[in-house]
């Protein structure tokens, strides 16, 4: 797996699914891409610069080693993917074809919300002829999971994804972000398989 890409409905959602996982690649010298489908705008604060998360998913990115001409960002407004499912597809089709990706990594199909669900769907649908597929854990909006990959991490993996979710000062207040729900999920995923830290992921598609 040399060339890997993540497709984030939003910033920071590619750092909560598989930031650790992410890092350990990136030391491994795998070739990572990043895309963020919106900024988000409509979800800051009132009084928020309209590209503050812009920035801090730049300073997100960099703090996991991500190359910066390596993160892509679209404009697709947030919380209206399923009326933009059609371009959102031919973006991602685009993006098969120009980077040819070994592995993808996306939300997970049972993701409840719209956003991320659209892309999980399209993008099975733009990847699923050369590429392996896992689909990436958010527990806030999962009714349902399948652990059927885990990916073993360091404490160091861990110390860099909260490093880098950190840098979304304007997202600090969610009650998903403490660094204390991060450690532990870690920590109980890697439990289940006899490890020390781990990330779990869907096997949606595997291709060897």
């Amino acid at each position: 797996m040399k060339k890997i890409l993540i497709l984030a409905p939003h910033t920071d959602d590619g750092e909560f699914g598989c930031g650790g996982t992410i890092d350990r690649f990136i030391n491994e010298k795998n070739e990572v891409y990043y895309v963020a489908f919106s900024d988000c705008e409509k979800s800051l604060d009132v009084g928020m610069p309209p590209d503050t998360l812009l920035k801090e998913l730049k300073n997100a990115t960099k703090t996991l080693g991500i190359q910066p001409e390596n993160v892509i960002t679209k404009n697709f407004e947030v919380r209206c993917f399923e009326r933009d499912r059609q371009r959102i597809l031919e973006e991602m089709v685009y993006l098969n074809k120009e980077l040819n990706p070994d592995l993808v990594f996306l939300p997970s199909p049972n993701d409840l919300h719209q956003d991320h669900n659209t892309i999980a769907m399209e993008g099975l649908r733009a990847f699923k002829l050369k590429s392996t597929i896992l689909g990436y854990e958010v527990p806030w909006n999962n009714l349902t999971f399948n652990t059927t990959c885990f990916v073993s991490l360091s404490k160091e993996n861990i110390d860099q994804k909260i490093r880098a979710l950190k840098c979304y000062k304007s997202q600090k207040n969610r009650f998903y972000s403490s660094e204390k729900f991060i450690r532990s999920l870690a920590i109980t995923r890697g439990t289940q398989v006899g490890v020390e830290y781990a990330e779990t992921f869907e096997v949606l598609r595997w291709i060897i």
